[in-house]
């Protein structure tokens, strides 16, 4: 059986080679690149479905790309996929494979992914019916998911991305520990039409433990226990603690410990994505990210997208030393794609140890930010234009609206295109220096025909195999989190001492000057 490879990539031949490339690309032009290859622009893209992706501007030519394809197969990566996909342990330091690509795989489903899709489909369609009623008699009005991370990122944002196909309910969430912000969105609801679906694992993560108490503290405000069962429904692992609480054990949706929490959307953690935009919208969703799935597995990496755009960040994270990577979509709807994208990809790369348990001595995981186009270009697209730090940008636009509104959506694609042109190109102004624009700042640019459920579902998951490709070039398990622990364990004695008015608990002086101000 396949297994993760654990190979220190600067130890390979393509990483010294690379090396010694970079010295002699490092300050080659884009518009010389353009000019000495008249088909760059066809020979540096790659078409898929209703994907066309132009890597043409992006500081690399056929030799750069040639050996990042060779650092790619000396890291054995073809081997690494395989394991994967065929459910081998590759979260080794938590002892569990990573499974979330067969919640979407339509041709070898798992018994208990169809049982879990079936309840999910019953449910939702009850709701969005008003089959379902709440403990009054009135129907369902307003989903509330209670979570936070993976259960809360992922189904927010693929709500709001596909706000097009929303059904007549009110999806709304809550994640966050403030009390004023839970306050806040409680105020505003009808306990007799409101549903709250509490998503959590382990169904003890602080935030959403805390935020679960004191939303049925406030539902039992006005209503008796046996009230519960019609207005609260969970997904977790924790049976015996989800009845505790007064949910129904039927009322109790799954979760498995080979789907990592910031990949779960495609779970039971969607079901609030179901009763947003129904149940067959969910399941095009799944179907665009197994198509990802395959194309992934099975298209030749010199053809293959997400591993095309991985290599490519792996040259401007190792080589240009770039820390940073900005993704500009041009569609409001995915506002909340960056934040996703952070979760997903900081949570998983952020590492300094590699897959051998040695500190690695290289740059991993990349910061990712952004925001949505044309918003982006009047907030911080100065700095990518004139400013000193190299910024290397995925821009995604869709070749047809979902609405037509006069000219805007020509609008809209038109700024994506001439941002990537100016950026790669500047403009020379040798008598006004502060309008001079140097140019040659690389970016990607991802059309796709149009913001459908399959094509949202294809676009997350290729930045998920992305991701993937990333971690296994730089020899550092992307699917555990040590790194979220240590802050929730410090936490919990602060919170005794501020309970307990107690400083002395506090070792810090510098928490302890401010615990002193409270």
């Amino acid at each position: 059986m396949p297994s993760m490879p654990k190979i220190n990539p600067t130890t390979t031949k393509a990483w010294q080679a690379l090396q010694l490339h970079f010295e002699e690309i490092k300050e080659t032009h884009l518009l010389n690149l353009f000019a000495n290859d008249p088909n760059r622009a066809t020979d540096f893209s790659i078409e898929w479905n209703d994907f066309f992706v132009d890597i043409s501007k992006n500081r690399i030519n056929s030799k750069t790309r040639e050996l990042l394809l060779q650092l790619a197969s000396e890291v054995q990566l073809e081997q690494a996929i395989s394991a994967q996909f065929e459910g081998e342990t590759i979260n080794e330091t938590e002892n569990r494979a990573v499974l979330h690509t067969a919640l979407r795989d339509f041709s070898n489903r798992k018994p208990e992914v169809v049982q879990a899709l079936e309840k999910m489909k019953h449910f939702s369609n009850d709701i969005i019916q008003g089959n379902w009623k709440g403990h009054t008699g009135k129907p369902i009005k307003t989903v509330v998911n209670v979570g936070i991370g993976g259960s809360h990122l992922g189904p927010s944002m693929v709500c709001d991305a596909l706000s097009h196909y929303k059904t007549h309910l009110e999806v709304r969430f809550i994640s966050n520990i403030d009390g004023d912000h839970v306050s806040g969105i409680l105020n505003s609801l009808d306990p007799e039409t409101t549903l709250f679906i509490i998503v959590s694992k382990s169904f003890s993560t602080q935030e959403t433990r805390t935020n679960a108490d004191t939303i049925k503290k406030w539902f039992l405000s006005t209503a008796d226990e046996a009230a519960i069962k019609q207005h609260f429904v969970a997904v977790s692992a924790n049976l015996e603690e989800v009845q505790n609480f007064g949910i129904s054990e039927s009322h109790i949706f799954p979760m498995w410990d080979w789907v990592g929490g910031r990949f779960s959307l495609w779970s039971a953690v969607g079901l609030s994505i179901c009763c947003a935009v129904g149940y067959d919208h969910f399941e095009e969703l799944l179907k665009g990210a197994h198509e990802m799935d395959q194309h992934f597995q099975s298209a030749p990496f010199s053809e293959n997208i997400p591993v095309a755009l991985a290599l490519i960040s792996v040259w401007y994270n190792n080589f240009f030393r770039c820390e940073t990577e900005a993704v500009i979509p041009y569609a409001e709807a995915l506002h909340k794609l960056v934040p996703y994208l952070q979760q997903a990809v900081m949570e998983s790369n952020g590492k300094c140890v590699d897959r051998n348990g040695e500190a690695v001595h290289y740059q991993t995981g990349n910061i990712v930010w952004g925001a949505t186009g044309t918003n982006a270009q009047h907030a911080f697209f100065q700095l990518l234009h004139q400013g000193t730090k190299l910024v290397p940008t995925d821009f995604i636009c869709f070749a047809e609206p979902l609405q037509k509104t006069g000219d805007h959506h020509a609008k809209l694609v038109a700024n994506c295109l001439a941002q990537t042109e100016a950026l790669m190109e500047g403009k020379a102004n040798t008598k006004e220096p502060f309008r001079h624009f140097e140019g040659n700042k690389p970016s990607t640019t991802l059309l796709i025909k149009k913001l459908c459920p399959k094509n949202l579902g294809s676009l997350l998951a290729l930045y998920e195999h992305k991701l993937f490709v990333q971690g296994v070039v730089w020899n550092i398990y992307s699917y555990d989190q040590w790194g979220v622990e240590l802050g929730k364990q410090v936490a919990g004695t602060t919170l005794k001492a501020i309970q307990e008015e107690n400083g002395t608990l506090l070792k810090n002086s510098s928490t302890l000057l401010i615990f002193k101000k409270l």
